[in-house]
């Protein structure tokens, strides 16, 4: 797997506007936006508590499919503790594999669906390849709160449920110079989150 890439800048500003769904539970929408008003898809937006300890996970099915030669996303986030499926659809071989600190894995040229899934205990950014197929990159991004969303094409991520309080807003994208380096701000969930802008400083992608 061949990650390349020359560093640049763009300053992309977070748009958050907050509804409120009772007194201990809040809806927040953040739209992430890159420079000259351009929405950024596929980043990480995530809620971490300051006043109290996260509540555990709530394990759900996910899966990053291979098909076509591509992982089916560039982008999945789950929280810590989370397993993933790995299904093979493809006609061909597909070695799956990562070197990343936070979590080292390795399934060796299979089809079809391992035998089991891939647990990420721990939070970080992992980046996903084929040992087979160089241009197959896929990431995960691992977080230690169930508060969190993947923005779509829009731009937008809803997050709900939150109790009021302070919290650090996170945004991670993989166009981040320093992948373990998120962008982040403490904010207050309480009556109105207001507005706020984070600086990420991004590479032009993976080729």
């Amino acid at each position: 797997m061949k990650l390349r890439g020359v560093a640049w800048r763009a300053i992309v500003g977070l748009l958050i506007a907050a509804t409120f769904q009772g007194a201990m539970a809040a809806a927040l929408t953040v739209t992430v936006a890159g420079r000259g008003g351009a929405v950024l898809e596929d980043a990480a937006v995530y809620l971490e508590p300051l006043d109290a300890k996260a509540p555990g996970l709530k394990a759900r099915a996910v899966e990053i499919e291979q098909k076509d030669r591509r992982f089916s996303q560039m982008v999945t986030v789950v929280q810590a503790g989370q397993a993933v499926q790995f299904p093979n659809r493809d006609n061909v071989r597909h070695h799956v594999y990562s070197l990343s600190q936070a979590k080292l894995f390795e399934l060796k040229l299979y089809m079809g669906v391992p035998a089991n899934p891939v647990v990420f205990d721990k939070p970080g950014s992992i980046v996903v390849g084929c040992n087979i197929h160089d241009k197959m990159v896929a990431y995960i991004h691992v977080v230690d709160t169930p508060w969190f969303g993947k923005s779509d094409a829009a731009g937008r991520v809803r997050i709900d449920g939150m109790p009021d309080g302070r919290y650090r807003l996170k945004v991670w994208h993989y166009g981040l110079a320093n992948l373990d380096a998120p962008a982040d701000q403490v904010i207050n969930i309480k009556g109105d989150a207001g507005s706020s802008a984070v600086q990420l400083d991004l590479r032009p992608g993976i080729q």
